[in-house]
């Protein structure tokens, strides 16, 4: 009866295969221009990787790397940044990822939904489906790493206003992400008008201050050439290969450009990368290096140590740094909406339990809030911050789940060249391999931090894989032990119409499955001895598309006697509103009036088996899921006083 019935891979549930195409996103047409589009796409989805600039090339000679600041490594590292952003994010996110969309949708979860399509059946489907589940769960990890590095390298900006204000910065740093977190109720509808002209003005200035630095020192436009990059590691070796930790920050939001494609689209969301976001941040990064390489020595230490604030003269620092600071925020809010995001589509593939989710707008479905969400990144944000103390510190802990995703779908890519785009493997392995060395090199670099603050990604998203996997596994015994014992509906019919009394109304029997009797039905009938006029057993689907138009959502099969089989379809990216659907319907013997109408729930409890599907911590931890999984009555908006909940035990 539950959204969470049908995996990516059963795609047997799915009623035939949807076509899929390079389209775009659902809805964000609408007569809306592809420049208003890519203007509103600045202020939701490049916050996260506009904001890099403020601790990424700080992080590469402060960092773990402990590079010397002299020309050649200036230049080296100005033009790893440079050809990585090019690489990872402009080539293989922008250009070639974005292609791989699911009727406008993009991410890990939404890739393997169409990867699930058409290579579900085969020996290598079910790794596939690991894969994804694996790059969301590090997202999680990922999710509350960004909000508390982004505000702290912020308001650490006040330290280069005046050094008496570093004891200020982590309680105001725990204020504004209080103040975030708790402003998510409310939605963002009113002050996301903002996030557009902020973006943009914070766009503008950090290319205006790296601007100004390399006319001063156009020596550093040398960095376009990678041969410095080359040098860097012929050089250095070691400490290049550990100067990859760092030089990923730059390209931190690169899987979220993609996961936020259906938002606003693949043009629109090209044009304001191509034309507007990548110059702005290598101006920056290349006005950072100018301004480093072109001090002595000792005054380039100092420098180092907070060069992005340091761009700007005395008298203009402090209005960077409010700036910079609202520009975090902005950032902060797209990774929570997107934590949001992605849980409902989790929810809806079937890796997650029902959560109470609450709807911030009433004219924009994809603005959704999650309580359970939200608080738990809250709690995590305010340990991160009070146990790492500042952003430099947290950059250990930052990247691994970046770039472990990152390499993930880089994988999903090569399955996706060969399993859909049909390439053949010989043109598809060199581009793989590339990207494989690439996006490989970055985790490597990435695994030193492990001691010093990367694990705790790495035991987050371990955590949120086990929960999504065990989730999974146990619907689907759940599913088989209730299959094995389902009684056939039309059997079920024959017999029934003539041993119980039949009474007005309609009576809506809620079904995970599209055949059988479901439990509510057998139980309302052994101890209520009644049958409404009108039976229907209602299942819902969620098919492996992220959106189902109205004129194929709904089936119906007239069993007789009063009996109907109905099933609703949704995608994984819409809302499950079953009293809206119905009135869709409108085809099982009449319209449904609510007001004559009950909604009859089961309820599983779960039983200890002598032959456990899973290992009995894994049982137990799903039985605690589904104790506290937020009730379908809410989750279908069915009408609070119509529905009926109906007790189950099963054995898994």
């Amino acid at each position: 009866m539950s959204t969470d019935n049908t995996a990516p891979v059963d795609t047997a549930a799915v009623d035939g295969a949807r076509r899929e195409g390079p389209g775009q996103a659902h809805g964000h047409g609408h007569g809306a221009s592809k420049t208003a589009l890519a203007v509103g796409a600045i202020g939701i989805v490049f916050g996260d990787i506009g904001t890099s600039p403020l601790y990424a090339f700080r992080e590469t000679f402060t960092g773990a790397a402990n590079i010397a600041i002299d020309r050649m490594h200036v230049l080296g590292v100005v033009s790893l940044i440079f050809w990585s952003m090019l690489i990872v994010v402009a080539i293989q996110y922008v250009t070639i990822l974005m292609r791989a969309d699911n009727k406008g949708q993009g991410g890990s979860l939404a890739l393997v939904a169409l990867l699930s399509r058409h290579i579900g059946k085969s020996r290598w489907g079910w790794l596939v489906v690991l894969l994804g589940v694996f790059a969301t769960s590090l997202f999680y990890g990922d999710s509350m790493i960004t909000p508390a590095i982004s505000v702290l390298s912020a308001v650490e900006g006040l330290t280069v206003v005046d050094h008496r204000l570093d004891p200020l910065v982590i309680p105001i740093a725990l204020v504004l992400l209080v103040c975030l977190f708790l402003l998510q109720s409310r939605g963002t509808a009113k002050v996301g008008a903002l996030f557009a002209p902020v973006m943009i003005v914070y766009f503008v200035t950090i290319a205006g201050l790296g601007l100004n630095q390399i006319w001063q020192n156009p020596d550093i436009l040398w960095a376009l050439n990678p041969y410095y990059a080359f040098m860097f590691f012929v050089t250095d070796g070691v400490v290049a290969f550990l100067a990859l930790g760092a030089v990923v920050l730059a390209v931190t939001g690169s899987e979220a450009l993609y996961s936020d494609m259906g938002h606003f689209g693949r043009g629109p969301m090209r044009l304001s990368w191509f034309g507007f976001v990548m110059p702005c941040l290598l101006l920056n990064y290349f006005g950072q290096g100018a301004m480093i390489a072109g001090l002595p020595p000792e005054q380039a230490a100092i420098a180092a140590a907070n060069p992005f604030f340091l761009l700007a003269s005395e008298e203009y620092r402090l209005p960077l740094v409010i700036l910079a600071t609202m520009a975090t925020f902005i950032a902060s809010q797209a990774v929570i909406s997107g934590a949001f995001s992605i849980t409902h589509q989790a929810m809806q593939l079937g890796f997650m339990p029902r959560m109470s989710i609450r709807h911030t707008s009433e004219t924009e479905a994809g603005q959704i809030y999650i309580p359970v969400i939200n608080w738990a990144l809250m709690v995590a944000v305010i340990i991160l911050v009070l146990t790492f103390q500042n952003s430099s510190n947290l950059a250990s802990a930052y990247g691994i789940a970046v770039t472990g995703a990152v390499t993930i779908d880089t994988l999903l890519m090569g399955v996706l060249f060969v399993g859909v785009w049909k390439w053949k493997w010989w043109y598809a392995l060199p581009v793989v391999t590339f990207f494989l060395i690439v996006d490989g090199a970055y985790f490597a670099a990435n695994l030193v931090k492990i001691p010093d603050g990367g694990w705790f990604p790495l035991v987050v998203g371990l955590v949120a894989f086990t929960l999504l996997t065990t989730w999974s596994r146990g619907r689907k015994l759940m599913r088989e032990r209730m299959s094995e014992t389902a009684l056939p509906i039309e059997i079920f019919a024959k017999s029934a119409k003539n041993s119980a009394t039949r009474v007005p109304g309609t009576a809506i029997f809620m079904a995970s499955q599209t055949a059988g009797v479901p439990s509510a039905l057998l139980h309302n009938i052994k101890h209520n001895k009644v049958l409404h006029e009108r039976v229907v057993i209602l299942t819902v689907l969620i098919d492996d598309t992220p959106y189902v138009d109205a004129s194929e959502r709904c089936e119906m099969v007239d069993l007789g006697d009063g009996f109907y089989r109905a099933v609703l379809h949704y995608g994984f990216m819409q809302e499950t509103d079953v009293p809206q659907g119905l009135k869709e319907m409108g085809r099982c013997g009449g319209e449904f009036d609510m007001m004559h109408t009950s909604f009859f729930l089961s309820r599983q409890t779960l039983l200890p088996s002598e032959k456990p599907g899973m290992p009995i911590w894994r049982e137990k931890i799903f039985a605690w899921m589904l104790r506290n999984a937020a009730t379908a009555m809410d989750f279908f908006r069915l009408p609070t006083n119509r529905v009926v909940e109906l007790g189950s035990q099963v054995e898994i």
